[in-house]
């Protein structure tokens, strides 16, 4: 369910209380910092995944080790697809249940085409 307007006016309000009061931690639970993260942390997860499987086959050439080393190879091909996976399906959980309707997607704008919209909107509202 989408917010009214006056809900978002007053989560608006926060935000920017929560800017001016604590910028450090403000910054911290920025969804934009966190989605410019998620494809470095993606990234890293593949990268582990592929050094674990190609270790995992290293070790399972001794025959003393073969369990160990098929252990090691499924554990990195699951981290291998977590990786993917996070970097595929990744939206935050927040961001899709507060969209609640099955309206078409924009396709992604600049900053300056959104701030103008941002700005008709509020003018719009008073």
């Amino acid at each position: 369910m989408p917010l009214s307007e006056h809900e978002q006016r007053m989560l608006d309000q926060i935000e920017r209380a929560l800017y001016q009061d604590d910028p450090k931690f403000a910054n911290s639970v920025d969804e934009r910092r966190i989605r410019r993260r998620r494809p470095v942390i993606a990234g890293v997860a593949f990268l582990v995944g592929l050094v674990a499987l190609v270790s995992g086959v290293m070790l399972a050439q001794n025959p003393d080790r073969l369990a160990l080393g098929i252990a090691a190879s499924v554990v990195g091909f699951l981290v291998m697809v977590g990786g993917v996976a996070l970097l595929v399906f990744g939206q935050p959980a927040a961001r899709s249940a507060a969209a609640g309707t099955s309206a078409p997607k924009k396709a992604p704008s600049s900053l300056s085409n959104r701030m103008e919209e941002r700005f008709r909107r509020r003018f719009d509202q008073e």
